[in-house]
């Protein structure tokens, strides 16, 4: 299990080959890239910048990976988080999943990833041509969340 926040890049095609290496009964590797859109609620965005909480965010982000190995049978985990300014097209975060088959990876990857947006200490403020605002949490997001307590394993 790897947790990095960071403030630089990632190359996602580096980092994913070195979670399908590090073990050679890996039978799938599923991943998430997330990244900046130059749009949000109908206004065009310029920059975003993303804060955290050091120590706690990190912490959060291994307790949801703990979850996720109660629930399906993975081999391992990498979050890569950014914080910082970021520009439109850059990459916000990468989650990868290993596993022996690619069920479990998949569905583990979406869990990681939901429970990321609703239950990481990320903030976001983004720059609009009104100015700044932070970005609150969205509906779908809990939705996307809630389905995890209610979907049978």
């Amino acid at each position: 299990m790897t947790v990095r926040v960071q403030t630089e890049d990632f190359d996602a095609g580096f980092e994913i080959n070195q979670l399908r290496r590090a073990r050679r009964d890996v039978g799938a590797v599923v991943s998430f890239i997330g990244q900046v859109r130059d749009i949000n609620e109908g206004d065009e965005v310029s920059q975003l910048t993303l804060e955290h909480y050091p120590g706690m965010t990190e912490k959060s982000l291994e307790a949801i990976i703990a979850q996720a190995r109660t629930r399906w049978n993975i081999m391992d985990v990498l979050i890569i988080h950014r914080v910082g300014t970021l520009q439109p097209c850059d990459q916000i975060v990468l989650v990868a999943v290993s596993g022996g088959h690619r069920g479990e990876a998949f569905a583990a990857c979406a869990f990681v990833m939901d429970y990321l947006k609703t239950e990481a200490p990320f903030w976001k403020k983004e720059v609009t041509q009104s100015g700044e605002r932070w970005v609150e949490a969205k509906t779908s997001d809990d939705e996307a969340r809630e389905r995890w307590d209610k979907a049978p394993e």
